[in-house]
């Protein structure tokens, strides 16, 4: 794929087949330790245009970052659903199915990173039973774990900033069994993590996923080279790739960078634009 560095003008245009954002809710008992009072939760769901019960779709799951919440990708910008309606148009990508969570639960604040950690059982216990068993995906309604494990191909995850970090931690390291696809926007330890440690996580978790079979589809990481996350992140992935045979870069994994890019929703828009045309290849 050639990779550009600006928003093809025709994406943000308003398009007549016009995908739908629906309001999912769901209740999460990830976080009761008496199993007795589920906390109720929010997300945004896109349904491509012409989305029918009779089709099987793809599943991205899409995390905002630090301070906001799960109405970032579709309501505060709204033209990341435009952007979308014209990529499916145009058949740039295939139609999926996206989903906007949050991984707050209305008690964190911006500095308690173990959100980026915790965030994996609710994503595996409540959130994709709840939506895959709502929606027409690979699953066809069979959430039970040896299902989910078995449709990994058809689910990917990405996030922005603290979504990245979280990507990571919620989706790569700890439930690669659920997950073929994976998009880092902009960051992997955080501006106060240490990088080596996470050199070595990044290199034992594919050794590991590899041995127990579970091939990686693709690990796009992203940033621009003027994001406060950039310098970090890039030398992490740079050591990373040094000795690490599961990753080739241009078949399973690489690094796009916009020069200039900072950390904003232009250049994480941009990443999304990329990303939709390597997941589910």
């Amino acid at each position: 794929m050639e990779y550009i560095y600006e928003m093809p003008a025709e994406m943000t245009v308003e398009n007549a087949q016009h995908g739908e954002v629906r309001r999912f809710e769901y209740d999460t008992q990830t976080y009761d330790r008496d199993n007795s009072r589920p906390m109720h939760k929010g997300a945004w769901v896109y349904l491509p245009y012409g989305y029918s019960e009779t089709q099987k779709y793809n599943v991205l799951y899409l995390l905002h970052g630090g301070g906001v919440n799960e109405d970032w990708w579709f309501k505060t910008f709204p033209d990341t659903v435009t952007i979308l309606d014209n990529m499916i148009a145009k058949k740039i990508c295939d139609p999926c199915i996206i989903v906007t969570p949050t991984y707050y639960r209305g008690d964190e604040s911006d500095n308690n990173m173990d959100i980026t950690e915790q965030f994996q059982y609710e994503l595996r216990r409540d959130l994709i039973p709840a939506v895959e068993s709502t929606f027409s995906t690979w699953t066809e309604g069979d959430v039970s774990e040896e299902n989910l494990i078995k449709t990994r191909s058809h689910r990917a995850f990405a996030g922005l900033s603290l979504g990245s970090m979280t990507t990571y931690r919620a989706a790569f390291y700890t439930n690669f069994d659920l997950f073929a696809w994976f998009g880092p926007f902009s960051g992997c330890c955080g501006p106060q993590g240490k990088r080596d440690p996470e050199v070595e996580r990044i290199r034992r978790t594919l050794a590991e996923q590899e041995k127990k079979g579970y091939k990686l589809g693709y690990l796009f990481c992203c940033n621009g080279d003027k994001d406060i996350a950039y310098e970090e992140h890039k030398e992490i992935m740079d050591k990373v790739v040094l000795d690490c045979p599961q990753l080739v870069r241009g078949e399973n994994y690489d690094f796009y960078t916009i020069p200039g890019g900072v950390h904003d929703m232009k250049a994480w828009q941009l990443h999304l634009y990329h990303a939709l045309q390597l997941f589910f290849k």
